[in-house]
């Protein structure tokens, strides 16, 4: 009777890590489809940051150019520039910490 009681408690411990090795493998799967999703929107993030990256070199390079010309020019005092631009005096602030 002890053999038959171990045995049959053998086989529910072999059915309850056979269900639970089951829910585990279920839980992978899922993470592998989620895994392939999020490859996908990393993809876009990656496109999307190589695109703000060209922007941003772009705006250098209009930087430089305007630099190029302006060299020439002579720079005003600053409250000369200030009334000229028609700057507040928070602003000018602002701009003299930049």
């Amino acid at each position: 009777m002890s053999a038959l009681l171990n045995s049959l408690r053998m086989g529910f411990r072999t059915l309850a890590i056979e269900q639970q090795a089951s829910e585990v493998w279920q839980v992978l799967a899922a993470v592998k489809t989620e895994f392939g999703k999020f490859g996908d929107v990393l993809s876009k993030v990656k496109k999307q940051l190589n695109a703000a990256s060209n922007t941003i070199e772009e705006t250098g390079t209009r930087t430089r150019a305007m630099e190029r010309k302006l060299r020439a020019v002579e720079q005003l005092p600053e409250s000369d520039a200030t009334r000229v631009l028609e700057l507040s005096e928070t602003e000018a602030e602002e701009n003299d910490k930049r």
